[in-house]
């Protein structure tokens, strides 16, 4: 699976909005840099048929060092956590099962079953 970088996104928002890339760039790092601190403020951000960004608080617990197996406390923490919406999953489900991406290129999980 291809992994989209940040300059993917810039280059894309770009060409379709006809912003140039300079504009583009500081309007994904204002939004990304608006979610953090939010989250690291604790609020709860919605995005409609997008998802939820959120802060879990994780409770201490007793853990242990895969390398020594010796015992280790992890103390209470907080960590940021994404919940995709109903329509967003259905979108995805539906695209990556038909075998084809927006792009039109074959996934790989239809290209292995069309070799089998």
């Amino acid at each position: 699976m291809k992994s989209m970088t940040k300059a993917d996104i810039v280059d894309k928002i770009s060409s379709a909005t006809g912003m140039t890339k300079v504009e583009t760039d500081a309007a994904v790092d204002g939004f990304l840099k608006t979610v953090g601190e939010a989250l690291a403020d604790g609020e709860r951000i919605e995005l409609r048929d997008f998802g939820v960004f959120a802060v879990k608080k994780r409770r201490p617990r007793a853990a242990r060092n895969p390398r020594t197996g010796e015992p280790v406390e992890l103390g209470e923490r907080f960590v940021p956590t994404f919940k995709v919406s109903r329509k967003l999953r259905a979108r995805v489900d539906s695209s990556l099962k038909s075998g084809k991406s927006k792009n039109g290129s074959a996934s790989k999980t239809a290209a292995k079953k069309a070799s089998a």
